[in-house]
This record gives structure tokens, C-alpha cells and sequence, in this order.
């Protein structure tokens, strides 16, 4: 194939998948590593003492819950409440966040939950959103070959593929092997 041509080919391709592949990479990096952390979310804890008559008499009802969520630093949607043990209620909110309340003392531990903009909207992308983004997908690693294989055939000689990069190349296929077959 006219070298010329590949070169133009491999050019014109990987500045259109630039993009994509940083956004890919991005999330990759974030999903391998999810044990150590959350990347779709967020999670912060606080602990508090709230404002009010304690130890609370009764059961809780939402009157006594709002004046409690409003002490808060955030806004949060109440959606229900459920009793934990004798003297402890917890608080659900919308998006996932709560409010634990021991209602013998009046302390609490607030869990903020937060969507994390940008890395969960890109780590979406890794779980085929749409019937549209599975095949854009396909035809993205289908251009990742033809990329593949046009650099691989742009350089003749020693440093080409039969010279230093076949050497690269071959490393290149041995250390996915190596984990997949090895360890």
C-alpha cells in the first residue's frame, strides 16, 4: 500500500478519534481503579449535634425531621424515613444522601452524596448508554485497527515492522497475553 496513502489514513483518523480516545482513557483509568475509589459519585461524612429538645419524645414525625434537615448545610429533598433501633431514625434524601439521627442526644451523621460531574458522564460512555452509542462504539474500535495497522506499516527498515517496531510490537502483544495467561 503507498505509504503516502497510510500515513494520511492513520493522519485523518486518529485527530477525528483523538477526542474519544482521551474520554476512553479518562474512564478507563476510573473503572479500573473503582475499588479504590467511587468515580461516579461522591460520598462525604459529617458528623453533628443538632439543635433541638433531647432525648425526642415519640415517634419522629416530618415537622420534627424538616426542622432537623433544615439545620443541614446543603439543601436536601426529604423522600422517606425509617426508625434504626430504639432512639435512632434515619433520613433518606433524594440523590441518595442521609441523615442517621440518634434522638436520645441529638447526634447525627450527615452522608452527602454527590454525582461527580464530568468522570460519571464519561464513565457512562463504557456502558453502551444506546443502541446509537454501540454502534459508534463498534465502528470506533474498528477504526482503532485500521489505525493500528496503518502506523504499523508507515515506517520500512530497521525501525519499521520488521526491525525495531516488530520487536516493540511483539512486546506489545506479549504483556496483555502474559496477565491473561500467567498470572
Amino acid at each position: 500500500m503507498n505509504k503516502k496513502l497510510l500515513r494520511d489514513i492513520h493522519r485523518e483518523l486518529s485527530f477525528f478519534f483523538a477526542g474519544v480516545i482521551f474520554i476512553y482513557a479518562i474512564s478507563g483509568i476510573c473503572l479500573n481503579h473503582k475499588r479504590d475509589f467511587n468515580p461516579d459519585i461522591s460520598i462525604h461524612r459529617y458528623d453533628m449535634v443538632l439543635k433541638g429538645t433531647f432525648p425526642a419524645e415519640g415517634e419522629p414525625d416530618k415537622d420534627m425531621l424538616h426542622s432537623y434537615i433544615s439545620q443541614l448545610s446543603s439543601k436536601e429533598t426529604y423522600t422517606r424515613h425509617a426508625r434504626t433501633g430504639e432512639s435512632g431514625v434515619k433520613v433518606f434524601f433524594k440523590g441518595g444522601s442521609s441523615l442517621d439521627i440518634n434522638l436520645s442526644d441529638g447526634t447525627a451523621v450527615y452522608e452527602k452524596v454527590r454525582k461527580r460531574a464530568v468522570l460519571a458522564d464519561f464513565n457512562k460512555l463504557h456502558y453502551n448508554p444506546s443502541r446509537w452509542w454501540t454502534w459508534f462504539s463498534d465502528i470506533f474500535a474498528v477504526c482503532l485497527v485500521i489505525i493500528t495497522v496503518t502506523g504499523l506499516f508507515m515506517l520500512k527498515g530497521r525501525r519499521g515492522l520488521w526491525g525495531r517496531g516488530g520487536i516493540e510490537f511483539i512486546a506489545g502483544l506479549l504483556v496483555p497475553l502474559m496477565f491473561l495467561f500467567l498470572l
